[in-house]
């Protein structure tokens, strides 16, 4: 009688929430925060974005002997830095430009009620430490004052990253978690729902035909199975997105899966995702100072190259040649003999004939000419550069196009797209 009880409490609240799903995992956590809602203890839920993780506090609040009074949710990762501390705890007039007034911060409107801080995991480490005050004790003090304040609040926190790996590197404070985990709820992903998707599904698309004013949508047996096996990344979220562009343009209200899967991106294609592991930053910091050194050089040999050109226009070739051996080697390279580089004929005719178009020149500054010729001399360098990183990255990689693209940080498209470019 009493576990009979007890499941119905958790029905009325999935139906009071508009909570769809028999999932156990579902079902665990919901019972959980109506177990908790009469403490006062602080909940941490956990979860990966687009689960719901915003219901379980609003169950707790309501269920809870402070539902009178304020609820206020927060997200942490959306307030920038400067400023979340004058949300959080207030500030004084004049504690910072701008502060033209004094203001509650959510800790003293919320007082006798609940705050929901969403995505904690984001909170800078200052205000870390202001959070843990108020959990131990209840204290805060506005930005700009010296008084303490008390506050008397409930605090359910919820993220969808993993705190203890942003312990180990210093992001998030250990004994703000355990202060801020008394109780932990997780929230399963949609993936592990599987017979809880096609519910949520038609849930969806019955909202959208009532708000569309439209017949809702009807999937066949094999868009249900390709419905439920997709991975759903986004978890709920995604799929109530999916569910309201059918439902908007698809003029057949029958949808087969063909349908369906046009709507569905492929799998991991286009979803932005955490590759660990995969280079060290030594790996990364190495290949940058190669490519500042190239971007370097090719500054240099660029800046080399439009001194002499200025000082072949200005002083005639022969001149030139006799009192720049050196940076005429460094740019056009040691020959059998420097005389077989001959400045009377192509580079001068060449600058000659420019000096004639006034659309090469900037004629308000001598100091600094360009010439047609310089533009393509730098942009065959690129491609020249462009090209031995492509080779070099395929030898290296024994021909395999997909490692030689994330090796270069490109797509493997652009790779292929390069390699017929440069016909290699």
């Amino acid at each position: 009688m009493v576990e009979k009880k007890h499941m119905e409490s958790v029905q009325n609240i999935k139906q009071r929430f508009e909570i769809i799903g028999n999932d156990p995992k579902l079902n665990r956590a919901i019972e959980k925060a109506i177990q908790v809602a009469p403490t006062d203890i602080t909940v941490l839920v956990a979860g990966e974005s687009g689960v719901g993780k915003e219901n379980i506090p609003r169950i707790i609040h309501s269920l809870s002997h402070r539902k009178h009074g304020k609820y206020i949710a927060v997200n942490c990762g959306a307030i920038p830095e400067g400023t979340i501390d004058s949300e959080l705890f207030g500030h004084e007039k004049g504690a910072f430009t701008g502060a033209t007034g004094t203001r509650e911060g959510y800790f003293e409107v919320a007082d006798g009620g609940t705050i929901f801080l969403d995505e904690v995991g984001e909170l800078p480490l200052t205000t870390q430490v202001r959070l843990l005050r108020v959990l131990e004790n209840g204290e805060f003090i506005k930005v700009g004052s010296s008084q303490v304040q008390k506050t008397d609040v409930r605090i359910v926190a919820a993220t969808n990253v993993n705190l203890f790996d942003a312990i180990e590197k210093g992001k998030f404070r250990e004994d703000l978690y355990y202060r801020l985990s008394t109780v932990d709820i997780t929230l399963p992903p949609l993936r592990d729902r599987k017979d809880d998707i096609h519910l949520l599904f038609r849930k969806f698309v019955a909202d959208f035909a009532h708000k569309y004013k439209m017949p809702p949508l009807k999937l066949d047996e094999n868009a249900v199975q390709l419905l439920q096996k997709f991975r759903w990344s986004g978890n709920i979220r995604q799929l109530r997105n999916v569910a309201e562009q059918i439902s908007v343009l698809e003029t057949n209200r029958d949808i087969s899966a063909v349908t369906l899967q046009s709507y569905l991106p492929a799998q991991g294609s286009n979803l932005p995702s955490v590759i660990k592991d995969k280079k060290s930053e030594t790996d990364f910091s190495t290949e940058r100072e190669i490519l500042y050194k190239v971007l370097f050089d090719m500054k240099s040999d660029l800046n080399d190259l439009k001194k002499l050109t200025l000082e072949l226009i200005q002083n005639g070739g022969s001149k030139v040649q006799e009192t720049n051996q050196n940076l005429i080697k460094k740019i056009y390279g040691s020959k059998e003999s420097d005389s077989e580089i001959d400045f009377e004929e192509e580079p001068r005719a060449s600058l000659i004939a420019a000096q004639n178009n006034e659309d090469l020149y900037q004629e308000q500054d001598d100091n600094y000419l360009f010439a047609e010729t310089v533009e393509e001399e730098e942009t065959l360098r690129l491609e020249q550069k462009e090209i031995e990183m492509i080779i070099k990255s395929l030898e290296k990689n024994k021909g395999k196009r997909k490692a030689a693209a994330d090796e270069l940080g490109i797509s493997e498209r652009t790779l292929y797209r390069k390699i017929k470019q440069f016909d290699l």
